[in-house]
């Protein structure tokens, strides 16, 4: 297959740099969501370093263009952790900050959840999990059919784990050989009412994927290097799907809401955005 190459994308951005795109989104999130009086906040701070390493080194393409052939495509299958999606579409100048500002505002294109129509870089409405997967595979056996160059990337929950469906499409990938389709699992042990294994356990979860015919690893989703190590190394074995396990922790960056359960929702309001800021600030 031809290589696809990104201008913006190319030659090696330091750790350091990249370590800087990750807070700068969990700065704008917070932002955001002082601002709009919404939650979600700690769901989107567990893939900053992912969304970092696709945005800001993995994907290739014109990321602007809504038209997907010719370019990799993303789709945040965990729609709940949008709003750090939309920090990372205004830190890679895909939108401008204007749009920023009208997060959750009467009208705005910046709805809780993506939504492709109305803003580039999105190429899925999400939201329901259990259907990013699906979406994927079907986009993955679409590009190969059409012998088109491009990778398919999406990023899931545990709870979409938890789905039939998701299931389904991984036995449809195994089983048409995928292996230009990148499963992402924010694997974060918690999601709305309790912790993973409390809920239905997904262990073994290496096991399961490999199951499915998947090339699997496991990676520390905060390790922002690392994960761009692996995401250079796609697909991990030629005619197989990969799927990357990143052990991840819900809230990272800001120490009140790290593994507390409670942030999967609450809002950030009074002394609590300060201190936030200034953690992330490293102050």
């Amino acid at each position: 297959m031809k290589k696809i190459t990104n201008k913006s994308n190319s030659g090696k951005t330091s750790r350091k740099s990249l370590e800087q795109i990750a807070r700068n989104m969990r700065r704008l999130t917070i932002e955001m969501a002082a601002k709009a009086g919404t939650g979600h906040i700690a769901s989107g701070f567990s893939i900053c370093e992912i969304l970092t390493a696709l945005y800001f080194h993995a994907l290739r393409g014109d990321l602007s263009k809504q038209d997907c052939r010719k370019r990799d495509c993303f789709m945040l299958s965990k729609g709940h952790g949008a709003i750090s999606l939309y920090a990372a579409l205004y830190l890679k100048g895909l939108i401008p900050k204007a749009l920023i500002d009208s997060y959750m505002k009467n009208g705005s294109r910046m709805t809780a959840f993506p939504t492709p129509k109305y803003l580039p870089g999105i190429d899925f409405s999400s939201g329901s999990l259990g259907h990013g997967l699906s979406v994927a595979c079907g986009m993955a056996l679409g590009k190969k059919r059409d012998k088109l160059p491009s990778r398919i990337f999406t990023v899931l929950s545990e709870g979409d784990c938890q789905e039939g469906s998701t299931w389904e499409a991984a036995l449809f990938a195994g089983f048409h050989k995928l292996d230009n389709l990148t499963v992402i699992i924010d694997h974060n042990k918690l999601q709305a009412f309790g912790a993973t294994c409390d809920i239905l356990d997904l262990k073994p979860f290496e096991d399961k994927w490999n199951s499915f015919n998947f090339s699997v690893c496991e990676v520390d989703g905060h390790d922002v290097k690392a994960i761009c190590r692996v995401l250079e190394r796609q697909p991990l074995e030629t005619g197989k799907p990969s799927v990357i396990i990143a052990h991840t922790v819900k809230g990272k960056g800001v120490s009140f809401m790290e593994n507390l359960l409670e942030w999967h929702y609450l809002p950030v309001t009074g002394r609590h955005i300060d201190l936030a800021l200034k953690e992330i600030a490293g102050e």
